[in-house]
C-alpha cells in the first residue's frame, strides 16, 4: 500500500512546508470501509497546536479530494502530531534529537543484545553513538549492559524518543 501512497505523501509534504510545518510520518492502517490514513506534522520549536492540526486537515484532505491523491475506497483521515514518545526513522531525526533519551532495536545482535535505551550522545556518518548508562530505568540498565555504543543506522529496526519529565 506504501507505493500508492506516493502521490498523497508527496501533497502532504508540500501542503506542510507551505505552512510551516513538517511532515514528520505518513501511515495508512485497516482495509476496506475501515481504512485511516494518519499523517503526523511537526513545528519547530513548539510544536503543533490543535488549531495546526485542523488547518493542515481542512488544506490537506481538500487537495486529496480534488487530485484523488488517495487510492481505493473511502478513508478516514488524521492529523495528529508524532508525540513525546515519537518514532525515530530518519537520519535527520536521530541528529536533530542528539542529547536525548531513545530506545531502540537492532536487526542484528549488538554485544549480545538487540533492545536498548540510553542517551543517544551523536549521530553521526551513519552511526549512533549511544551512552547505556543513562537507561531510564535500572531493570532496562541491568538487562542490556553498560557503557557507550556505536550502531549503525543500518542495523537500527526501530527507535523512538523516551519522555522525561
Amino acid at each position: 500500500m506504501a507505493f500508492a501512497l506516493d502521490k498523497a505523501r508527496e501533497i502532504a509534504e508540500r501542503v506542510a512546508q507551505s505552512s510551516g510545518l513538517i511532515l514528520w510520518d505518513m501511515e495508512m492502517k485497516g482495509s476496506g470501509a475501515t481504512r485511516t490514513l494518519r499523517i503526523y506534522i511537526d513545528k519547530q520549536p513548539d510544536g503543533v497546536t490543535h488549531e495546526d492540526c485542523a488547518l493542515y486537515s481542512r488544506e490537506v484532505s481538500t487537495i486529496f479530494d480534488i487530485e484523488e491523491a488517495v487510492p481505493g475506497a473511502a478513508y478516514l483521515l488524521e492529523i495528529s502530531s508524532p508525540g513525546l514518545d515519537r518514532k525515530l526513522f530518519k537520519p535527520e531525526h536521530f541528529e536533530q534529537f542528539a542529547g536525548s533519551l531513545v530506545k531502540f532495536s537492532t536487526r542484528d545482535l549488538v554485544n549480545g543484545n538487540r533492545h536498548f535505551e540510553g542517551r543517544l550522545v551523536q549521530f553521526s556518518e551513519g552511526q549512533l553513538t549511544v551512552d547505556l548508562d543513562q537507561a531510564g530505568s535500572r531493570k532496562k540498565a541491568k538487562a542490556q549492559g553498560a557503557g557507550v555504543i556505536v550502531v549503525p543506522y543500518s542495523n537500527v529496526e526501530k527507535a523512538s524518543l523516551v519522555p522525561e519529565f
